[in-house]
């Protein structure tokens, strides 16, 4: 499975080097945004396993960027770093749904050890729901695009891509109810065990990234389709192999 993936939005230069850096060294894959739109749009694209958030940031602050994230993700870690340490700061940021929060000046090893911590729960919570991924390892072919589901490295349009446990639990539901349609809604069910009629995008956001991995023109979907009035239809007509990627 792929590193953890960790998204630093951070507007100081010399602490969002310093933390890439050191988060880095601990084995994590690190991505920094300098501002709260290139931090959403990153968030969007990336989609990391833990965000670390200031709170003052050019274009929109942090808190801002906090209440977009958990519109569309109730369960992903948010740790908040910010210079406004004021307990009525950090009840605010906690009301927003933020998981922790630190005032800086901060201690780098007690960092640490909260990211291992949120990244250690939110394992804990998945290992307790049953994965589909895990029920069928092996290897899914469709069209050009090859995907093992072992390894969660897909072969496509992009070239080499590794995927997010999140991505490869969505794609394996699709696989299950290929030329199925199935609603926002239902995806989110099964997917994220969200309870029905919650308002969300976050399928449309893995939709056009599957559609940038997987579709020779992502504006003419051929696997992904939008059915009007409906959700989304995964139309693979793909095949398992077992065999491993050759390394």
């Amino acid at each position: 499975m792929s590193e953890r993936r960790i998204l630093i939005i951070e507007d100081e230069d010399h602490i969002a080097e310093g933390l890439r850096l050191n988060l880095a060294l601990q084995g994590y894959d690190v991505a920094v945004a300098a501002d709260g739109l290139a931090g959403i749009a990153q968030w969007r694209e990336w989609g990391p396993d833990l965000v670390v958030l200031d709170i003052m940031l050019p274009g929109i602050d942090g808190l801002s960027v906090l209440q977009t994230i958990r519109q569309e993700d109730q369960r992903l870690p948010i740790l908040i770093l910010s210079a406004r340490g004021a307990p009525e700061d950090k009840i605010k940021g906690l009301s927003f749904g933020v998981d922790d929060y630190m005032a800086k000046p901060f201690n780098l090893e007690e960092l640490l050890l909260r990211v291992d911590r949120l990244l250690t729960r939110t394992s804990w919570r998945e290992a307790d729901r049953p994965s589909p991924v895990a029920a069928t390892p092996g290897i899914y072919v469709f069209g050009a695009n090859r995907v093992d589901f072992e390894t969660g490295v897909a072969v496509c349009q992009q070239g080499r891509v590794r995927l997010t446990a999140q991505e490869l639990k969505l794609l394996h539901l699709f696989i299950n109810y290929t030329n199925k349609p199935l609603s926002r809604s239902r995806l989110l069910e099964i997917g994220w065990g969200y309870s029905k009629g919650m308002s969300t995008r976050t399928v449309d956001n893995f939709i056009v990234r599957f559609r940038k991995y997987f579709e020779k023109n992502p504006k003419k979907p051929v696997f992904f389709k939008s059915v009007r009035s409906v959700g989304y239809m995964f139309a693979g007509a793909g095949k398992w192999e077992n065999r491993e990627f050759e390394r």
